[in-house]
């Protein structure tokens, strides 16, 4: 801490036992940062501890924007890997969408946009903010109930990452090792194949479980099998298959047509022994939606009601594993 933060200081000990409580504390930019420590305080307790520092901090010159991460009594936290065999077929999108279906689910979700090549999750969650770094970690930022971090916000738009595997899966590490505080559930959307990125996942932060996304065609679905297998030889649980832009419905007449196909992911699925976790459908309201950055899943309407089914689906499979 710096003389600057003093002032941050100053109004904590207007709140009882808060200062006890620091871990760290910044003020830099209009834009306070805190690490608390809630450990042996319940929900209720959090919340208010969180709500009294904010009415302190109030009236602090200079603090235009508070954010507080708390950190509680060590608890295991679930990451869940979003894995595709091959590019295009809409794991982020639908990454993000989990995300924020999970979240409406009640739980508290972050989520790492690992495709360090081709970050987009900034553009599909609409957050570009810069995070703040207090004591070397990175802190997420918080967009539609999602805690989230992405190298799209680190770096200038548009700019080419000419990176050997191992710097990627650095950049990878200091994601996932932010500062999540009592994040429950990590949604860690990987880049598309089974290289490096997935190999430094799976060797040092072991994910609780993986979910595969695949289109309907039948080149989508080989390449999602070999995603699968991986998984599997590293000894990660696929808990199931999401058959994105499943089945289109022509906005003139109704008609539903397969321009991917229809039955693979069945199909693959039996094969490889795991469920069809849900279908999304290919619309253009998803597709404008993710474009604009309000994800569907933080709306109302059938588009949301897709993800809420597929979150509900995750859940399940993560209660079984």
């Amino acid at each position: 801490m710096t003389q600057d933060d003093a002032p941050l200081l100053s109004a904590l000990d207007r709140v009882p036992g808060a200062r006890e409580r620091i871990q760290s504390a910044r003020l830099k930019d209009g834009k306070a940062s805190l690490v608390i420590d809630a450990a042996g305080l319940d929900a209720s307790g959090r919340a208010a501890l969180e709500r009294d520092i904010r009415a302190a901090l109030a009236g602090v010159p200079g603090a235009d924007e508070v954010r507080i991460a708390m950190t509680a009594d060590k608890r295991e936290r679930t990451i869940l890997a979003v894995g595709s065999g091959k590019g295009g077929v809409g794991k982020s999108t639908v990454s993000a969408n989990l995300a924020i279906a999970l979240a409406r689910a009640g739980r508290k979700v972050g989520l790492v946009d690992a495709d360090v090549y081709g970050p987009s999750q900034p553009q599909i969650m609409g957050s570009h903010e810069r995070p703040d770094s207090v004591d070397n970690r990175i802190v997420p930022i918080e967009t539609h109930g999602v805690r989230m971090l992405s190298l799209g916000q680190l770096v200038e738009s548009g700019k080419a990452l000419a990176w050997r595997g191992p710097m990627a899966a650095n950049a990878m590490g200091q994601l996932i090792d932010g500062d999540w505080g009592d994040t429950e559930i990590l949604v860690i959307d990987l880049p598309p194949g089974t290289g490096d990125i997935q190999l430094s996942l799976v060797q040092k932060w072991t994910p609780s479980a993986a979910v595969i996304v695949s289109t309907p065609q039948d080149l989508a679905l080989i390449d999602a099998t070999r995603a699968i297998d991986l998984f599997r030889k590293t000894n990660v649980p696929v808990i199931g298959l999401v058959e994105n832009m499943s089945g289109y419905a022509c906005p003139h007449c109704g008609e539903i047509s397969d321009p991917f196909g229809a039955g693979g992911a069945e199909a693959a699925a039996g094969v490889m022994g795991v469920p069809v976790l849900g279908r999304v459908p290919l619309t253009l309201s998803i597709r404008r939606a993710s474009d604009a950055g309000t994800p569907p899943a933080a709306g109302e309407g059938e588009d949301a009601a897709v993800f809420a089914a597929l979150a509900a689906r995750v859940l399940e499979g993560l209660n079984r594993k």
